[in-house]
């Protein structure tokens, strides 16, 4: 006699067609060519670069974006990168990004991962402080023709980013004052709202002078590195020798004309947060990845507004729009060094005006 095999043959039968019905077929989608078939402002309008643009960034990140095969069906590197600007562009769910370009929403995720880490690890050609007396000299000369301001390579400011709840232990230090999750990123503009220096990892709640007590950047003046130049920044920063903030209490003519001029100087840092959050909308909308994806997306967008203006893209007007920052209240101690060095400023540059 043989043994009776029917019913677990049966079982096995129906656990095969279940998997069968569970198992989703690989479907590969007709996957659109924006690069050609739009012209250049429609180009523009859907990824915010010109195709120049594109074509310069992606000359230098292809590499780390190809494939050994297409084997698959694989995304070539053009349509990752502009896939990626689709979704810095809107600020919408992968998900939207993938079905605009023909993909799934998991190789939206991955690719947007990839070629925003690509393009964060250009942050060293493309953001850098001034170096050297020649060029630390025309950018101060820069800053001097927009308020009379002395001295200036840089203004500094902070920004709230938005993002999804991180999760974890620590999701509450994520909660800025504006009672939603953000990263709190300090960048450094010149006159012409380039990007001179981003430090992009304090959470929202972190304060601007913390960021900047923490950061190369700080470390870099305090060694004398840049000289007797200076940056200007809001009241939520300590005055230095080589930071200058406004007077709380200005009296004299001279010392509300320096209050004037540093506030119009410093007035190129919100300019240049207004061009880079409307020209990547996600920065103002918020980041819905994991906060490892999102930290490389924001030096990524950073990287991406110096390269539109080294390749002369031309933006609307109302992008350049100040995006007021609410300034943090600071108990500070100004040290005799920085008052000193604030009121030789006063007397030497607008006393006599």
């Amino acid at each position: 006699m043989f043994p009776d095999t029917s019913s677990s043959s049966s079982s096995s039968s129906s656990d095969e067609e279940q998997e069968m019905c569970l198992r989703r077929p690989k479907i590969y989608r007709r996957r659109e060519q924006h690069f050609s078939s739009l012209d250049d402002i429609e180009f523009f309008d859907r990824f915010r670069l010109t195709k120049r643009s594109v074509l310069c960034l992606l000359q230098q990140i292809a590499s780390s974006l190809s494939f050994p095969s297409n084997r698959g069906g694989c995304i070539e590197p053009m349509q990752q990168l502009l896939l990626t600007l689709r979704f810095y562009a809107t600020g919408n769910m992968l998900i939207t990004a993938g079905d605009f370009i023909g993909v799934s929403k998991a190789s939206a995720s991955r690719i947007v991962q990839r070629v925003s880490q690509s393009i964060a690890l250009l942050r060293p050609k493309y953001i850098e402080m001034c170096e050297g007396d020649i060029e630390m000299q025309a950018e101060a000369e820069k800053f001097y023709k927009i308020a009379r301001f002395p001295k200036t390579i840089g203004a500094i400011g902070c920004t709230l980013i938005k993002i999804k709840s991180p999760g974890g232990d620590d999701t509450e230090t994520f909660r800025c004052r504006k009672d939603f999750f953000a990263m709190k990123v300090q960048t450094v503009s010149d006159s012409e709202l380039r990007i001179r220096d981003i430090v992009a990892r304090w959470p929202g709640s972190a304060h601007n002078q913390t960021v900047f007590d923490n950061s190369n950047l700080k470390r870099k003046f305090q060694s004398g590195k840049f000289g007797p130049y200076l940056l200007v920044g809001d009241s939520s920063y300590t005055l230095e020798p080589y930071l200058m903030t406004k007077l709380v209490d200005a009296r004299t003519d001279s010392e509300k004309l320096y209050n004037e001029s540093i506030i119009k100087t410093r007035n190129v840092v919100e300019r240049k947060n207004g061009v880079w959050k409307h020209r990547f909308p996600i920065l103002s909308s918020g980041i819905r990845v994991k906060l490892e994806t999102t930290l490389a997306i924001i030096v990524a967008i950073g990287v991406l507004h110096n390269v539109a203006l080294d390749m002369s893209d031309i933006f609307p007007e109302e992008w350049s729009s100040e995006i007021q920052e609410e300034e943090e209240s600071l108990c500070q101690h100004i040290s005799s060094s920085a008052s000193q060095a604030r009121q030789l400023i006063i007397n030497e540059h607008f006393d006599d005006i």
